[in-house]
């Protein structure tokens, strides 16, 4: 079993601070929004990006799986009452040279295989399509 801590805590009013290890991350927890920091639900689709990328780089070598670049973008969709995602749409873009086969393989090993993943999947519609990123 792996074990994950974070820490989190509020600046001011206007915004507040999670940490782990060496890093450090701004948080949106201002009522008016701001715009250079991750509101929760943009760091729960920015958390779902980071699981894709980085089930990428883990099956890659092991599907032997070659690619010159990966994008992901997402859209959530909340619900006011009660508060809460109820469906979020992806959409991985690579360029590559591999067959569609092989871009199909890609996508269900990172359903397959993702944390993040498979705990967004158990909570919520998550549907998504894996693209050849075009000439």
């Amino acid at each position: 079993m792996l074990d994950y801590k974070v820490s989190a805590r509020r600046v001011d009013n206007h915004g507040s601070e999670a940490t782990t290890k060496a890093a450090r991350i701004i948080l949106d927890t201002d009522l008016a929004g701001r715009a250079d920091a991750f509101n929760p639900a943009e760091l729960l689709l920015a958390s779902l990006a980071a699981c894709i990328l980085k089930g990428t780089e883990r099956v890659l070598p092991m599907l032997e799986f070659s690619l010159r670049g990966i994008e992901v973008s997402l859209q959530g969709i909340r619900q006011d009452a009660p508060p809460r995602m109820v469906r979020i749409e992806y959409q991985i873009v690579v360029d590559t040279d591999e067959s569609d086969q092989r871009l199909d393989l890609l996508h269900r090993n990172l359903q397959k295989y993702g944390t993040i993943y498979n705990t967004l999947a158990g909570a919520t519609e998550l549907v998504g399509t894996i693209a050849r990123k075009e000439a």
